[in-house]
């Protein structure tokens, strides 16, 4: 987020507080350093003091979390057209109708949601010739497989 008023450019990052050798500024914490363009330089403005009502927001994403999170050790079936390339020694895998159990939910991570385009791990065994029973591990939606339990 950039805030630009005349020659002024204000950012928010962290606070600058000490030096290091080189005479470099080290960041601390949230703080709005203001750029002088004409000048070019930098100059620490103010302390920030913006942060979202988390309370509202964590309870409703936290729901929907934990329903994700107990989806982990399920029985899926790949319902779609799905072939996969990362097997080692083996061009290309059909997935397609194999049942397997979902690992788990990388939509979290850290604790803080991520937008994962694939969010479910799911692994796979298949009996590949030549090389027996094989685990494979694929990143599904949740739209491409359905749930046996």
């Amino acid at each position: 987020m950039t805030t630009t008023t005349s020659s002024f450019s204000c950012i928010p990052i962290r606070t600058y507080t000490q030096q290091n050798q080189r005479g470099f500024l080290i960041p601390r914490r949230n703080s709005l350093v203001v750029f002088d363009t004409r000048r070019k330089q930098r100059i620490i403005s103010c302390e920030v003091a913006l942060k979202p009502d988390s309370a509202s927001v964590s309870s409703s994403s936290k729901s929907e979390d934990e329903l994700m999170q107990e989806k982990v050790g399920a029985r899926v079936r790949v319902k779609v057209p799905l072939i996969v390339y990362h097997v080692p020694k083996v061009p290309e895998v059909d997935i397609t109708g194999l049942e397997g159990t979902i690992k788990q939910y990388v939509g979290l991570w850290k604790g803080k949601n991520i937008s994962a385009n694939l969010p479910f791990k799911v692994e796979f065994f298949k009996e590949i010739e030549g090389r027996g029973n094989v685990k494979i591990v694929a990143h599904l939606k949740e739209d491409e497989f359905e749930y046996l339990d």
